[in-house]
């Protein structure tokens, strides 16, 4: 199935400064709100326990806050879960020395107190020390750098055996810029959405990462048969031939990734909608950034060699 009729002629190339500016400003900004007020660290990273806690009926957080104050459980983080009428919520207590079993068995005297035997159920209890959750939190970020470096060293090493070591740099350079630039854009939108960060979210950066690299790669395969084929053409028409060609696979490729994400954001619960809602964001990223990161950049190197040529 053809979505785009053959020896279409899209100008991709054409809007390539006005893309690069734009990125770099989104990832510029994405950069400041990342150091300046930091990510919204889930229990994996920051440490401490997280309690899942369900009610009969709807309670306010203030009501529980108080509770557990009671309780000397003091300086909880209490939001709610799930769904609009779950009545569910999410209790996290930073630091607390007390053991999984004892602390379940402070937190259900303390609301039994508080609300009523029979009125709530503890249905989980997550604890993470304040050392392995930054251990953590250095191993995911390491996970994702190198992941996103060991692509572009594949693409470098794939197309250099092919055009040589400077060509197959270019490649590989726009490979990792690409894909540095999804990363990016998908944590921002997780700022943005006040997602939790945590391993989930960096199982879902590293799909991402897979994901777009596919992407590139097969648009970086054509630009390398063309170059073959279609000698007496720039550059620029050649990745302009390339990415024309590669559209529709690209469109319904993505569209039926799109759909599952969709069903699965939407239908999947609260737990797994932080990891749709990044996958989403970094899929049509990977597309976009293909198309107008790592093809500019290719470009840009190729004038670049040509005007030192001269």
């Amino acid at each position: 199935m053809e979505l785009i009729k053959p020896g279409t002629k899209i100008q991709f190339t054409r809007y390539r400064k006005i893309a690069v500016l734009l990125s770099t400003a989104v990832n510029v900004a994405v950069l400041a709100f990342l150091f300046i007020k930091g990510p919204n660290l889930g229990v994996d990273f920051a440490g401490g326990t997280m309690v899942q806690l369900k009610f009969q009926q709807k309670v306010a957080i203030p009501d529980i806050r108080a509770v557990l104050d009671k309780a000397n459980l003091s300086g909880a983080v209490i939001q709610d879960f799930g769904e609009a009428k779950s009545n569910e919520y999410l209790v996290r207590l930073e630091k607390t020395s007390v053991e999984l079993g004892a602390l379940g068995e402070q937190i259900k005297k303390g609301l039994t107190a508080g609300f009523g035997a029979g009125k709530f159920e503890v249905r989980r209890i997550e604890s993470v020390g304040p050392k392995v959750g930054e251990d953590l939190r250095f191993r995911g970020a390491m996970s994702v750098i190198a992941a996103t470096i060991m692509m572009g060293v594949y693409i470098w090493a794939r197309f250099a055996s092919a055009f040589g070591a400077r060509i197959g740099l270019s490649f590989g350079l726009g490979a990792v810029i690409a894909l540095a630039h999804d990363v990016l854009i998908t944590i921002g939108a997780l700022l943005l959405a006040n997602y939790e960060f945590d391993l989930t979210i960096v199982a879902a950066l590293l799909t991402v990462v897979g994901y777009s690299v596919n992407d590139t790669v097969i648009v970086c395969d054509r630009i390398r048969e063309n170059m073959r084929k279609v000698k007496r053409e720039t550059m620029e028409s050649i990745i302009n031939m390339s990415i024309n060609e590669t559209l529709s696979r690209t469109i319904i490729t993505v569209s039926t990734a799109i759909m599952v994400l969709v069903a699965l954001f939407l239908l999947g619960g609260a737990v797994i909608r932080p990891f749709a809602f990044a996958l989403l964001v970094g899929f049509f990223s990977g597309v976009y950034s293909t198309i107008y990161i790592a093809s500019p950049v290719i470009l840009f190197w190729d004038k670049g060699v040509a005007s030192r040529n001269k």
